[in-house]
């Protein structure tokens, strides 16, 4: 009883985060437990459509100047995040199977003249994920990448490049490699 009553309580919280922030507008949402959305003061524009549904322990980040738009009849499953510094839009009818990842950066570095990374410096590029996809579980999107309309990414897929509308993409496990 406790927990219904903590969670309900969670859920109205991240919901008025939502309404109160002056860039962020959505027409009907779903929340499951434990989602949590950080949302920059000075970010662009989070817009929301409608019938979208975050399941359980969600993360949504989005930065200073970065947007985020997620169309109509959305459905992320459990444990899913989404980390915005630029730009990522998702459309219609599209779903999320559990721990999908997008990350639309990556942590600088230089290789020259010795390897150095820089912690809190990022290069950027916008995620374009189409209308009518399926992300299944554990897909990873990778900076700079398009998917076009009417896609399936299979399971345990890391998307580092485009993919085209109609296209089905899997993880190749029975592939078998030998050093020459």
């Amino acid at each position: 009883m406790l927990d219904e009553i903590l969670a309900k309580i969670q859920r109205r919280s991240q919901i008025s985060r939502l309404k109160k922030h002056p860039h962020v507008s959505f027409k009907g949402i779903k929340l499951g437990i434990s989602n949590h959305f950080v949302l920059h003061e000075n970010l662009k524009k989070v817009t929301i459509g409608s019938s979208v549904s975050f399941r359980n322990y969600v993360h949504i980040l989005v930065e200073k100047n970065a947007t985020l738009e997620i169309g109509n009849n959305f459905f992320m499953n459990n444990f899913c995040s989404i980390n915005c510094l630029d730009s990522i839009s998702i459309g219609d009818n599209t779903l999320f199977g559990e721990n999908v990842k997008l990350y639309d950066h990556n942590h600088a570095y230089q290789s020259q003249p010795e390897f150095k990374l820089f912690s809190s410096e990022f290069t950027t590029a916008p995620i374009k994920i189409g209308s009518n996809c399926w992300l299944a579980s554990n897909v990873t999107v990778l900076k700079g990448v398009t998917i076009g309309d009417n896609c399936i990414i299979g399971a345990g897929c890391t998307i580092h490049k485009d993919i085209p509308s109609n296209t089905t993409v899997i993880n190749r496990q029975d592939l078998i490699f030998k050093d020459h």
